[in-house]
């Protein structure tokens, strides 16, 4: 069976090393803004990675929800912030959002049996 955080990762990395060989300005600055973005500022990185784990479900993008649980993990969040987080972000949302909360879960346990 195909490891889904691997599979995910290398999708990613492919991808974003086409889009920026295509030299685009804009695409550019975008990912260089987000990079800077979630770097530790006023708020820790752990924080931020948690506001965008809520706005990725509310705005359910699967690939973000992927991208924020990882870095969330990886800037030290556990399970249970995690869940708090996804809670918050069903409310905000509401049930459409039931979908990305499931997908986000398995996702978290994904992570937790590579890290295994």
């Amino acid at each position: 069976m195909p490891n889904k955080v691997e599979e995910f990762n290398a999708y990613r990395a492919k991808m974003n090393d086409k889009l920026l060989a295509e030299n685009n300005k804009l695409i550019k600055r975008i990912f260089n803004l987000d990079t800077n973005a979630f770097m530790k500022g006023a708020l820790d990185v752990k924080t931020k990675e948690l506001l965008g784990l809520v706005a990725s479900a509310v705005l359910r993008c699967d690939d973000c929800v992927k991208y924020h649980l990882e870095s969330s993990k990886e800037a030290g969040a556990n399970k249970e912030e995690v869940m708090e987080t996804l809670g918050i972000a069903t409310l905000v949302g509401g049930t459409i959002v039931i979908p990305h909360l499931r997908r986000a879960y398995e996702y978290w346990e994904d992570l937790e049996e590579s890290e295994a």
